[in-house]
């Protein structure tokens, strides 16, 4: 059961022949972060959550329009990842610098025509390469929050107060990562739990899931409504199964408005949700320890993340180590523009 406890209302494919995480030095602004577009938390900029990238369909619109790239089908993928370097050829060289080329939405093609035109490897290689981008950028995201977190938790163990700017903003991520808090008071509890949870998921795990559970992209809820990683949800909204489990509610499907907010949903479920808290303490086992923090480590805390338990988790390691997944968790964005990928129709 691919859990998910809320919903997120607003939320082409296409490798590296592994791919991706994000260099955890760099302290770029990222494009989507600049935006805006945080409709419920950007009341006060200084109290501005990046986690969940909100309202990001209405956030490419207005960027400029150099900025967007209209494709027509996976060649004009293809020719433009050939101009960027961003080859597999690249990646077997050793380059793991990823370039900001963020693909909008799924849709239909990718599954009904695509994928039946090109051989398996191709299939792997595009979405791959589709998605490392997405993952990296919702790192980024995680790991601007993360940084800001480490300031503020400095300044709380030194003097155990905080400025109410500061106060606001640790309610606001408390609310958004489901840390319990009293009102406006913060408690040394309240920081070590977020400081567990606001957190990376690594590359390799977020690709091999993205590929499990949508079938490389093909499933009808990808296609329909970007759900790249099958998360549960209930209500009026959800995508409902062709052969739904009455027994289990009115459950259905998360659709999301882009990719990268499907993605961002993804790894705040994983950041959040109690099935997965010994995948969190795995992490910060590993960050405690000074170790890496890699795929195959923490996919092997995932047994909730299906009903298939251990055997879920042996056959994701499978896929992983098959696709040779693991070097993508030292890939990083470049800093150059961001390019948005727009399927238009033949």
């Amino acid at each position: 059961m691919r859990l998910l406890t809320y919903f997120i209302p607003f939320l082409a494919l296409i490798i590296l022949p592994n791919c991706t995480n994000p260099k955890e030095s760099r302290d770029s602004e990222s494009d989507i972060s600049k935006a805006e577009g945080n409709a419920e938390v950007s009341d006060i900029p200084d109290t501005l959550v990046y986690s969940i990238p909100f309202n990001y369909l209405a956030t490419v619109e207005q960027a400029e329009a150099t900025l967007k790239k209209e494709i027509s089908s996976y060649k004009d993928v293809l020719d433009l990842f050939e101009k960027l370097n961003y080859t597999p050829e690249a990646w077997q060289a050793g380059i793991r610098e990823i370039p900001r080329v963020y693909l909008t939405i799924i849709g239909d093609r990718w599954g009904k025509t695509t994928t039946k035109e090109i051989d398996v490897l191709l299939k792997k290689q595009l979405f791959f390469r589709g998605m490392a981008p997405l993952i990296l950028q919702a790192n980024e995201l995680i790991l601007k929050d993360r940084k800001r977190l480490e300031e503020i938790r400095s300044k709380f163990n030194e003097n155990n107060s905080l400025d109410q700017i500061d106060r606001t903003w640790i309610g606001k991520l408390s609310v958004l990562y489901k840390v319990n808090s009293s009102g406006d008071e913060v408690t040394g509890s309240v920081m070590d739990e977020l400081w567990k949870k606001v957190d990376i998921v690594p590359p390799s795990l977020a690709l091999g899931q993205a590929a499990e559970e949508s079938g490389w992209g093909t499933s009808r809820f990808a296609a329909s409504g970007n759900a790249i990683y099958g998360q549960w949800t209930w209500g009026k909204n959800a995508m409902v199964p062709e052969q739904q489990r009455k027994e289990l509610g009115n459950y259905g499907i998360a659709a999301f408005e882009s990719l990268q907010e499907s993605v961002s949903s993804y790894m705040l479920n994983l950041n959040t949700h109690n099935a997965y808290a010994d995948l969190r303490n795995k992490r910060a086992e590993l960050r405690e320890n000074g170790q890496k923090i890699t795929g195959s480590v923490l996919a092997e805390q995932l047994t909730k993340y299906s009903e298939r338990g251990e055997e879920y988790v042996k056959g994701l390691k499978s896929l992983m180590e098959y696709n040779r997944l693991g070097p993508t968790d030292d890939a990083y964005l470049a800093d150059d523009p961001p390019i948005f990928l727009i399927p238009v129709a033949d």
